[in-house]
C-alpha cells in the first residue's frame, strides 16, 4: 500500500471514528434488543494470497455452521428484517473501521475474500490482492447489483459457489485490476462519493452510471 494511501486511513477512520462511534452504539444497542447477542459477525478473510485477518461487521444473519461468504438466494432466508435493512445502508460495514485501523484494510479496494476462494482461484487473487481489500472498491460500485441479481437465482449452496467463481468472481476481477492499475487519490475519493451516494443515499437505483468507466472511448 502506498504511504499515502495509508496515512489517509489513519487520518480519515480517526475523524470518522467520532460520529459513527455514537451511531455504532446506537445500531449494536438496537441489534442486541432485536436479535440478542451475538451483535457482531467475525469472520476470517484474506488482505494477502497468504495472510487472514478477522473481518468484524455487524450481524445481519442467523447464525449457521458453515459460511460461504457469499449470499445466495439459498441464505435469503437468513436475513433478519433488520439485517435487510443494514445491509441495504451499508451500516453494518461499520464495525470495519477498526481493521482499517489495524491496517487489515483499506477504505477502498477489492472485497477481502475467504480463505476458501483463495484456495479455489489462487491465480485470480495473487494479482487482486496485490492492493489492500477494502470496505468498498469499484468493482462493489459498479457490480454489486449485477452479482446479486446472478446469485439471487441460485438454490443450493453449492451452486451459488459455483455460480460464484464462474461468473462473478472473473467479471469483478477484471475491475479490481483497472482500479490497481489507475489508483489515485482522487479516484479513492470519487468512489467513497459515488459509494456514499449511490448504496446510502439512493439504494434503490442501479449503478448504470459507473458503467461508464469500463467503456472504450
Amino acid at each position: 500500500m502506498p504511504p499515502g494511501k495509508r496515512a489517509f486511513d489513519i487520518v480519515f477512520s480517526l475523524i470518522l471514528l467520532v460520529p459513527l462511534g455514537v451511531v455504532m452504539a446506537v445500531v449494536a444497542a438496537v441489534l442486541l434488543v432485536a436479535q440478542g447477542r451475538p451483535v457482531l459477525f467475525v469472520q476470517w478473510r484474506m488482505c494477502s494470497p497468504t495472510r487472514a485477518f478477522p473481518l468484524i461487521k455487524f450481524r445481519t444473519m442467523v447464525e449457521a455452521e458453515t459460511e460461504f461468504g457469499v449470499t445466495g438466494a439459498d441464505q435469503h432466508w437468513r436475513i433478519t428484517p433488520l439485517g435487510h435493512f443494514l445491509r441495504r445502508t451499508r451500516l453494518d460495514e461499520l464495525p470495519q473501521l477498526l481493521n482499517i485501523l489495524r491496517g487489515h484494510m483499506s477504505f477502498v479496494g477489492p472485497r477481502p475474500p475467504m480463505p476458501e476462494l483463495v484456495q479455489a482461484a489462487p491465480e485470480v487473487f495473487a494479482q487482486v490482492l496485490r492492493s489492500r481489500p477494502g470496505v468498498t472498491g469499484l468493482a462493489t460500485l459498479i457490480y454489486h447489483r449485477h452479482e446479486y441479481r446472478i446469485l439471487r437465482e441460485c438454490r443450493t449452496a453449492q451452486e451459488t459457489r459455483d455460480t460464484y467463481l464462474r461468473r462473478c468472481l472473473p467479471a469483478k476481477a477484471r475491475i479490481d485490476l483497472i482500479y490497481q492499475q489507475y489508483r489515485t487519490l482522487w479516484l479513492d475519493l470519487w468512489i467513497i462519493a459515488s459509494t456514499l451516494h449511490t448504496v446510502v443515499l439512493h439504494p434503490e437505483r442501479p449503478f448504470r452510471r459507473s458503467y461508464r468507466l469500463l467503456r472504450p472511448a
